[in-house]
């Protein structure tokens, strides 16, 4: 009998569905035992149900191909198959909401990539180098579900991982004024070239919905927990461009910003260099050795080169200097699907798990 916790994967065909399949391929202390999507994928093999949709350039894993694959919305039939589901499904907000409380309500840990729940005062929104200290909420949140073992907890918009982890080990200095532009993939739409063809030799300068989560979204995740629950922070004040640009994976962002206490840029460079989370005080097993990687070439950081560092966990800087209107300006890239969406989940779980908050049932 495995000693591995058993992972189910709700919106399993989808691509982050698949990218949580990929991820866990081998992963030592989880192991993926269900698969559930919508009920015309149901009763067919994983490797039935996405025959011909498989999106990534890495084989479908042996281990998940003669899984059947459940429907989600049998939540108690899901449930019983797993320790802690990963949830990515293509539904309406309010859907995902029930649904995903439904999942927690049976004593099933759900650690979401939906935005659904990203604004629920009891759910911590996690980059879990950023704010772990936010995971405290679950108590609150358990109460209000009514189950001792049960929870939900989200992973931040993609966007904001290009940007906001080089910000957050400068937050000592208070930033006060933040404009981002960031140059964000195709497979954030959960597309490829192949499926998207008018995305070839084209940009794209408007993504629904985009722009107001990378400006609110980093406020709840520097906010406060209280008794009713995570309150915002009110600094910085940030301001957004999100552009979609023909590149298949990694979303870059290029950061204009001012200090209350203004750095040098040695003190800056220190900082990046020097920041660890508590994922690398723990030696989570998804967690980058160096977070943050700087360059110091002026054509770096690329995305096709520098994407995959750190196993896709990693974030990578460049092209720091001083600005004519702000303090200063740099460029920053993150992998949108690896760190940005199911490896910042599966990070999160691991972090839940180090800490106590998912047990075996």
């Amino acid at each position: 009998m495995s000693s591995k916790l058993r992972a189910g994967i709700v919106g399993g065909t989808g691509m982050v569905g698949q990218r949580f399949i990929a991820l866990l391929e081998n992963h030592p202390w989880f192991q993926v035992t269900a698969i559930a999507a919508s009920a015309k994928s149901a009763g067919k093999t994983y490797e039935e149900s996405v025959s011909g949709r498989w999106k990534l350039s890495t084989p479908m894993p042996e281990a998940v191909k003669s899984i059947m694959v459940q429907d989600a919305s049998k939540v108690e039939e899901v449930a019983a198959d797993v320790d802690l589901i990963f949830c990515a499904v293509d539904m309406k907000k309010e859907e995902i909401k029930a649904l995903e409380e439904a999942y927690a309500r049976t004593g099933t840990p759900v650690i979401s990539n939906n935005s659904a729940h990203r604004w629920t005062p009891d759910v911590p929104m996690v980059i879990p180098e950023i704010n772990p200290e936010h995971l405290k909420v679950i108590a609150q949140q358990r109460k209000r579900l009514g189950t001792e073992t049960g929870f939900i907890a989200v992973k931040p918009n993609c966007s904001i991982q290009s940007y906001m982890p080089t910000m957050h080990a400068l937050h000592d200095f208070k930033p006060s004024k933040v404009v981002v532009t960031t140059y964000q993939a195709i497979s954030g739409a959960g597309k490829t070239f192949a499926d998207w063809p008018e995305m070839i030799d084209n940009v794209i300068p408007f993504i629904g919905g985009e722009e107001e989560k990378s400006e609110q979204e980093p406020l709840r995740i520097w906010g406060s927990v209280t008794d009713n629950g995570i309150v915002k922070s009110e600094q910085p004040v940030i301001t957004t461009q999100c552009i979609r640009v023909p590149v298949a994976d990694g979303h870059m962002a290029a950061v204009f910003a001012s200090f209350e206490q203004k750095p040098s840029k040695e003190e800056i460079l220190e900082r990046w260099s020097s920041f660890k989370g508590r994922p690398q005080e723990l030696g989570l097993p998804s967690a980058p050795k160096q977070f943050i990687t700087y360059f110091e070439e002026d054509n770096r950081p690329q995305t096709r080169l520098d994407r995959d560092i750190e196993n896709g966990m990693g974030i990578s800087a460049g092209r720091l200097r001083e600005d004519s209107l702000y303090d200063y300006k740099f460029v920053s890239l993150s992998h949108n699907t690896v760190r940005g969406a199911a490896g910042g989940a599966v990070l999160i779980a691991e972090l839940l798990k180090a800490e106590g908050y998912i047990q075996p049932k």
